[in-house]
């Protein structure tokens, strides 16, 4: 089996584990620690060992006390990186509500006994993401337990560590920052990346016209103009020997999709140098509109405007401030209803950063310089509870029950569009890592895929799979009608 071509697909109960640190509810003979089952029935767990057993890995132990899938690519004394999704600490809109938004905890510690089999007592475990600005990483911490599942694996003698790889967090009101909160970020500390002529935004002529994270463009523009497309990135993701990416599945209103490879921008060291959209309608070569309407034409320059001001005054979080940001949402309409921002099927500016972000950690180390050796990569998509429609953050609940797992991202993701009932070809940020010719991200073909799967019609080619029924996911509003499947019949 050719593992860089293989894609698992398994399909369990669309039902997470609530009783932390999420032991296993089965025997298993591999299990390496003593502890009783979990009283609870663990589904996940058991959906992560399958996975491994589609993949045939260490085939030949399994079910036994030797069985040790990661073993394949994780060597005792290796430093393992643990990339969740852990955008936020909750549903936008439903504060109650979480499951959908982040990685499910219990897909981390399934995982997470696997490594620690591989290490066999040597080496460190990084569990690491950079959320949204404005999120609270103490309260992610909180209501997934993954405290207590740090603190079990610590009281096995694993060296572990759980990070917020960001310098700082946004306080924010009525949508305005009124103060950032410094960190401690990333402590091996943070390095710029210069992909430059390499960058997917060399054939893009519209540099310094680019809306970051942030109010001031013009910091954005230092790091993107003419040849210069630099990128400044976490160096412990980057000097990690082995990186298991855990993406949720979800919607996203700038690349219709978060998966593997959306899921690298939590590498980043600092948000403002990810270019998001480009400035402008259609007509002026812009990204930020679906039409040159005139009245998105004068939204667009009052939101400039609007936040050259905020720069300039200093007082980014004012009364003012937040009073003219509420009146624009009256006048222009609320994101949650209206598509502005580059939310849209259109947007030709994000896929190039996520793209960017990839060729950066496969290709760089945290020194700045090109890899002398490979990054070993495996990614595992937790889609139990995924989310469908307003993402990233607002997403509504869609109970899939399906883990999907390969060591290739841009197969990973193509996979699990195709099962979201998506066409992958209309999506750019797939489409095009596909075809990447400088410092490319796959270098086998879309037909090369195979799928295993303990569902018998998710068997075989990608074409196969495109035949196959799939779980009919609901796009952001901006992508609707353009990149789903026709239903299967």
């Amino acid at each position: 089996m050719n593992l860089e071509k293989t894609v698992t697909i398994y399909h369990v109960e669309s039902s997470y584990s609530t009783l932390a640190p999420f032991h296993p509810s089965e025997f298993y003979f591999e299990y390496p620690f003593t502890e009783a089952k979990n009283q609870q029935a663990n589904v996940v767990y058991h959906a992560i060992r399958e996975s491994f057993h589609l993949l045939s890995l260490d085939i030949e132990h399994y079910d036994t006390p030797k069985w040790n899938p990661l073993g394949i690519f994780i060597n005792p004394g290796d430093h393992v990186l643990l990339k969740p999704n852990l955008i936020r600490e909750s549903h936008l809109i439903k504060p109650n509500e979480w499951e959908q938004v982040i990685t499910h905890p219990s897909i981390i510690r399934a995982v997470l006994d696997y490594i620690f089999i591989a290490l066999k007592g040597k080496g460190k475990v990084t569990i690491a993401d950079g959320p949204q600005t404005d999120s609270d990483f103490e309260e992610i911490v909180r209501r997934t337990h993954l405290d207590k599942v740090v603190e079990f694996f610590k009281s096995k003698g694993l060296d572990i560590c759980l990070l917020d790889l960001r310098r700082d967090r946004w306080l924010q009101k009525d949508g305005v920052t009124y103060r950032r909160v410094h960190l401690p970020g990333d402590p091996s500390g943070y390095v710029i990346i210069h992909l430059d002529r390499d960058s997917e935004f060399i054939r893009y002529p519209l540099s310094g016209r680019f809306y970051g994270a942030d109010y001031d463009m013009a910091e954005t523009a230092k790091y993107h103009v003419d040849e210069k497309h630099a990128y400044v990135l976490c160096r412990t993701p980057l000097d990690a020997d082995v990186l298991i990416n855990l993406p949720k599945m979800k919607t996203h209103k700038k690349t219709g999709v978060t998966l593997s490879l959306k899921n690298m921008v939590g590498i980043n060291g600092y948000r403002n140098c990810l270019p998001h959209h480009t400035v402008g309608t259609p007509d002026e070569g812009g990204d930020e509109f679906p039409s040159a309407k005139v009245s998105n034409k004068l939204q667009s320059r009052a939101i400039v405007g609007f936040k050259k001001m905020l720069v300039a005054s200093g007082n980014q979080g004012g009364v003012v401030s937040r009073m003219i940001m509420k009146a624009g949402r009256l006048i222009f309409g609320d994101t949650s209803e209206v598509i502005r921002s580059g939310n849209w099927y259109g947007n030709d500016t994000t896929w190039r950063m996520v793209l960017d972000l990839n060729k950066a950690l496969f290709y760089y180390e945290g020194s700045g310089n090109r890899r002398t050796k490979p990054l070993r990569y495996m990614t595992i998509v937790d889609g139990i509870i995924a989310g469908e429609g307003n993402g990233p953050v607002a997403v509504d609940a869609k109970a899939c029950g399906v883990v999907i797992a390969g060591f290739n991202p841009v197969a990973v993701d193509t996979v699990s569009a195709a099962i979201m009932g998506f066409d992958y070809k209309k999506i750019p940020m797939i489409a095009n890592a596909w075809k990447i010719k400088d410092l490319p991200l796959v270098d086998f073909f879309e037909e090369d895929i195979r799928c295993h799967s303990n569902v018998e019609l998710w068997n075989g080619s990608l074409d196969d799979l495109h035949k196959a029924p799939h779980l009919g996911f609901q796009p952001h509003f901006g992508w609707n009608n353009h990149i789903e499947r026709r239903p299967v019949k």
